[in-house]
Order: structure tokens, then C-alpha cells, then sequence
């Protein structure tokens, strides 16, 4: 088969699922999920105060062959691998609810969220509920409720315990990449072959057929 024929059948397979992906990668749609995830996240941390817990956010690392000249450093992240950001909110079974992808991963996640839809749009999670995030996010309040886990040293009983309920709350994130990662391990564990700019538009294919 021509290396142009099967670029075709990539683009086009890849641009296919991109289109539907908001059929399953979308928020909470009624009252009634929305409760569903809180129980869920309550049930995971094994105390009632996460029963407004909404979702979990990360970032996750995607390995990419950098653009040559001066501008492919910018992808080369803290591990020293270039890299392009895939930000991923999730539900309390690990199912991804928004994904934002495309900076570099040089970037901070904290700054990935703040020019994230996400965080500009502040339309989820409803009044009353948060978010999880690791201690890489900053704890906000607005424009959009972040609960972080306490800072090291951690002292006092209290704050060790709320770090631990929020940690086995938390980690559904971390599980979900994992599965995501060891289901498509051509796109998430190696480097991809393709242009950097494409890599966004692969990435959310991987997500949302992982989700199918």
C-alpha cells in the first residue's frame, strides 16, 4: 500500500472520531449524574466530605518527535522528553469527561488549566462542588474551586487524614491514563510519527476510543 494512501486513511480515520468525540467525552448532562459522580467520589475516598467532589484533573505527558529548530525545546518537559500536554478531567469511574491537548511540555500544568475552556468558561462544576487536583495546581476558590491536598511537611493528624481520603479520590485520574496508556500503547508510549501539530487531533482520538 502507497506511504500516501495510508497517511490518507489515518487522516481521515483520526479526523472521523475527533468529530464524534463530544458524543462521549462530555459533563455530567442532569442533577441526577452529577450526584451519581459525588456518591462515587465519596465512596472513593471513604468520607462524606468529598460528596460534592465533581471530578479529577491532570496532565499526562504524550512523547512526541519535537520540530526542528530553536522552537523544539519548548516541548522538552521536566523528565527531558519532548512532549505535548494532554489535560484530562475525569469521573469518579475513570471515565473521561474533558480533555483540553496542544501545549508544549515545557509548560506548567497550572498554566495549561488557566487558558483551558475549562477554567475560561467556569461552566463546570456547578455552585456547591470542586474539583480534585494533585498538589502540581494551585487551591482556588474562582473561577473555578480546586481542593489541592496540604502542602508538605504535613503536621496534625486532621490534615494527614483529609490528605489521604483526597489522595484514594484523587488517583481514579492516574488510573484512568494508566488503562488509557496500556490500551494504546502505539500513541501514549512512544514517541508518535507524526507532525507536532497533529498530535492534539491524535491524542483525542485515543481518549475517545478509549471511552468507546
Amino acid at each position: 500500500m502507497p506511504r500516501s494512501t495510508v497517511h490518507w486513511i489515518v487522516h481521515r480515520i483520526t479526523e472521523e472520531v475527533v468529530a464524534i468525540r463530544h458524543q462521549v467525552i462530555h459533563l455530567p448532562k442532569t442533577p441526577e449524574d452529577l450526584e451519581v459522580v459525588s456518591r462515587g467520589f465519596a465512596g472513593l475516598a471513604g468520607h462524606r466530605a468529598f460528596l460534592k467532589a465533581a471530578c479529577a484533573i491532570d496532565g499526562c505527558h504524550i512523547h512526541i518527535k519535537p520540530p526542528s529548530g530553536p522552537d523544539g525545546q519548548c516541548y522538552r518537559n521536566r523528565k527531558l522528553f519532548p512532549s505535548i500536554i494532554l489535560q484530562a478531567v475525569c469521573d469518579h469511574q475513570g471515565l473521561f469527561i474533558d480533555t483540553y491537548v496542544g501545549w508544549p511540555g515545557s509548560v506548567h500544568n497550572s498554566r495549561v488549566l488557566r487558558h483551558s475552556p475549562l477554567y475560561r468558561q467556569s461552566v463546570y462544576p456547578p455552585p456547591g462542588h470542586f474539583i480534585l487536583a494533585d498538589g502540581g495546581y494551585p487551591c482556588l476558590q474562582r473561577p473555578l474551586p480546586l481542593i489541592t491536598p496540604y502542602k508538605r511537611p504535613v503536621q496534625g493528624v486532621g490534615v494527614q487524614r483529609f490528605n489521604s481520603h483526597h489522595s484514594k479520590a484523587r488517583c481514579i485520574i492516574e488510573r484512568a491514563f494508566g488503562m488509557m496508556k496500556t490500551r494504546f500503547r502505539a500513541i501514549f508510549l512512544q514517541a508518535l510519527e507524526v507532525y507536532h501539530t497533529f498530535v492534539p487531533h491524535v491524542s483525542e482520538h485515543g481518549v475517545a476510543s478509549h471511552i468507546l
